[in-house]
C-alpha cells in the first residue's frame, strides 16, 4: 500500500494567517496575565487616539468581567496636548467621564501654562514648529509632560516607587512568530528586540528604572482595532464604550482602506491636513471648516517679514561669533497680535456655527491662555538669546558670514 504523502508546509505559514479578533483578544490576556501581574501598580498611557483607547477600553473590560486580574493600583495618564483633533478630544473627555463613574483614577496630563503650543508660539515668540530644525512640539506638550506627570506620581507613597506603563503600541503581525506571543523578548535579555515588554522606559529624569513598560496590543492589525472601536467597545456587555466616534474621527467606515493618521489640528508638520478633510467630509463635522485656515496662518508666521533675524555681530562669551549669525528668529510682537487675532476668530465662527447646530464648541485657545498671551506680548516677552531689538528677518543687510567675513550689501 502506498504511503501517504504528507504536505510540507511553508516556513512563512505562521506568519500569513491572520488572527481573528478573538485570538488577537486572547494574546493580549496572555501579556496581560505573564506580565500585568507581578506589578501592584499599572499605568495606561493614553493619547485618546486608536490604539492607545482601543488598549484602555479592552483592559477595563478585562479587569471588571474577571478576564484578568487587576493591580492594586490602577491610574490613567490622559496627554491632552490641547491641540487634538476637536471629535478626538471630545470623545476623551466622555470616556473620561465614563472612567470617573467606574472609580478609575484618571490622570489630566497638560504641559504647564507657558509651554502649550498657542502661549509658547504666541506669548513668547516661539516660530511655529518644522521639520527641520525646529520641531519642539511633541516632545514639549505630550512627551514631557507625561514624563513629569509620571515623576510626580512614583514620587507618592501609593506606587511604592515604580509602576508599569501600559501602552498602545503596535507592530502587526511581524510581531508574531508561529501564531505565539514572543513574550521574552524585550529590551534586557532580549532575544529578537521586539519590544513586547521592557523592564526600563529610557533615562528620563525622576522615572530612571522605575517604569516598566507593555505593549499588549503589539500583535494587533489596523483591522481589529477599527473592529473593537467600532463593534465590540460599544456594546454593553464590552463596556458601553463611546469608541465609535474615534472611529470616525479616523475617516468612520474608509478608515481602514485610507489607513488613516491623526494628528494635531491644522499641523504644521504635515504636508496635508488629511485627518482634518476626512472629518470635514462628515456632515456631522463640516462646522469646523474654519479650522482649516490654521496652516495658512501658521505658514504666514513664518515668513521673514513676521519675524526677527540676529544682525550677525553677537559675539559668544569667549569673543567668537554665533553660529549662524544671521539666522532668523522669533515673531514680532505684531505677528504674535494678528496671528492671536485670527485664531480667535476662527474659534468664535466655529462656536457660532455649533451653536446653531447644537454641536459641540471648540477650544483652541482658551480664557486662561488669551490672557497670558496678551501679558506676555503687553511685557515683550522673547525666546532665549534674543532681546527683540534685532533688525526684521526682511530687512536688507549685509551678509556676515560664520568666520566674521563680511559681504557687503550691493545696492
Amino acid at each position: 500500500m502506498e504511503k501517504e504523502s504528507k504536505k510540507q508546509g511553508s516556513i512563512f505559514e505562521g506568519f500569513s494567517k491572520r488572527l481573528n479578533m478573538n485570538e488577537a483578544i486572547e494574546m493580549t490576556k496572555q501579556s496581560l496575565q505573564a506580565y500585568g501581574e507581578t506589578h501592584q501598580h499599572w499605568g495606561i498611557a493614553w493619547s485618546g487616539g486608536k490604539d492607545s483607547s482601543a488598549t484602555l477600553t479592552l483592559i477595563i473590560w478585562m479587569i471588571e468581567t474577571g478576564m484578568i486580574q487587576g493591580p492594586k493600583k490602577l491610574t490613567v495618564f490622559y496627554a491632552d496636548t490641547r491641540m487634538e483633533l476637536p471629535p478626538l478630544s471630545i470623545a476623551a473627555y466622555q470616556i473620561i467621564e465614563d472612567l470617573k463613574e467606574r472609580g478609575i483614577e484618571v490622570n489630566i496630563v497638560m504641559a504647564p501654562m507657558d509651554k502649550r503650543f498657542m502661549v509658547y508660539m504666541l506669548g513668547r515668540g516661539v516660530p511655529p514648529p518644522n521639520n527641520n530644525t525646529l520641531r519642539w512640539c511633541t516632545r514639549q506638550i505630550k512627551i514631557d509632560p507625561m514624563q513629569d506627570a509620571l515623576a510626580q506620581s512614583l514620587s507618592t507613597s501609593d506606587y511604592d516607587g515604580n509602576i508599569l506603563m501600559i501602552t498602545g503600541v503596535r507592530q502587526g503581525e511581524s510581531a508574531i512568530r508561529d501564531q505565539r506571543i514572543i513574550m521574552s523578548c524585550g529590551k534586557d535579555g532580549a532575544e529578537c528586540g521586539q519590544g513586547w515588554y521592557q523592564e526600563v522606559l529610557p533615562n528620563a529624569k525622576g522615572i530612571r528604572g522605575r517604569v516598566a513598560t507593555l505593549a499588549p496590543l503589539l500583535h494587533w492589525r489596523v483591522c481589529h482595532i477599527w473592529a473593537w472601536l467600532k463593534n465590540w467597545a460599544p456594546q454593553v456587555q464590552f463596556g458601553d464604550w463611546p469608541t465609535a466616534a474615534i472611529a470616525d474621527a479616523y475617516g468612520g467606515d474608509e478608515a481602514e482602506e485610507l489607513s488613516a493618521r491623526t494628528g494635531c489640528v491644522g499641523c504644521p508638520l504635515a504636508q496635508e491636513d488629511k485627518a482634518l478633510d476626512t472629518i470635514l467630509a462628515m456632515e456631522q463635522w463640516n462646522y469646523l471648516t474654519p479650522l482649516k485656515r490654521l496652516r495658512s496662518i501658521y505658514r504666514e508666521l513664518r515668513e521673514p517679514h513676521n519675524r526677527l533675524r540676529k544682525p550677525g555681530t553677537d559675539r559668544n562669551k569667549d569673543g567668537s561669533l554665533e553660529t549662524n549669525p544671521q539666522r532668523m528668529g522669533p515673531l514680532t510682537l505684531e505677528a504674535r497680535q494678528w496671528a492671536l487675532k485670527e485664531i480667535l476668530n476662527i474659534q468664535e465662527e466655529v462656536n457660532e456655527e455649533a451653536l446653531f447646530q447644537n454641536r459641540r464648541s471648540i477650544s483652541i485657545i482658551n480664557e486662561q491662555e488669551e490672557v497670558r498671551i496678551r501679558d506676555l506680548i503687553e511685557a515683550k516677552t522673547w525666546p532665549n538669546k534674543w532681546r527683540g531689538d534685532e533688525p526684521r528677518a526682511d530687512e536688507a543687510m549685509d551678509l556676515i558670514m560664520a568666520e566674521g567675513i563680511v559681504q557687503p550689501l550691493l545696492v
